[in-house]
């Protein structure tokens, strides 16, 4: 969790009540920022879990985190504030290994290798474990040329840079499976004859 603001009192203490009550949840804390806005304070709470976050999960965690507020008012010397619980956005960087075994299946790019010898990737999240991430790299061919199949790679945590989703219009596999499910009905069945 990080609170990105390190010598933020407030944060730190907001962290330490928010926090218990998040995870109470089922969630992870994945961020806690708390911005003056005027005469009130903007408490922004980003959470995330393995099956993801919906609605209703962030409906559930606000009317949690809310309540721990309201108990320690007092505390908070009773200033206004606006709660924005969300989940985290496609532009987080993926910098933990939960964030990676979240994304399996994602297109990333990402810097690897040793420190001072890092390259730039792009490949999709394949498998995520204790050793490190393993990806299907693509690699970058002539424009109208045949794409190449991607190659595997295991990559370990240690030479592993911050990760970036990479926005897709269609998702890797979609329209194969569409077309493999057509080519397969028409040949098999002869069409329900």
């Amino acid at each position: 969790m990080s609170t990105r603001r390190h010598d933020d009192p407030a944060a730190t203490r907001l962290a330490g009540w928010i926090g218990p009550v998040v995870g109470a949840a089922g969630y992870d804390l994945e961020e806690l920022v708390v911005t003056p806005a005027g005469r009130r304070s903007v408490v922004r709470v980003v959470v995330d879990r393995d099956q993801g976050v919906s609605l209703d999960d962030v409906a559930e965690v606000s009317r949690a985190v809310s309540a721990v507020l309201d108990e320690n008012d007092g505390e908070l010397g009773r200033a206004p504030y606006v709660l924005e619980v969300t989940s985290p956005g496609v532009d987080r960087p993926l910098t933990e290994p939960r964030h990676w075994r979240r994304n399996t299946g994602r297109l990333v790019a990402v810097a690897v290798g040793p420190a001072g010898a890092t390259e730039q990737v792009t490949g999709r999240i394949t498998a995520v474990d204790d050793a490190g991430v393993t990806l299907a790299v693509e690699k970058p061919g002539k424009p109208g040329a045949r794409k190449k199949p991607p190659t595997p790679r295991q990559v370990p945590w240690a030479e592993l840079g911050a990760g970036r989703i990479q926005v897709e219009f269609a998702r890797h596999g979609h329209d194969e499976d569409v077309h493999d499910a057509t080519g397969d009905d028409e040949g098999d069945d002869g069409g329900g004859q």
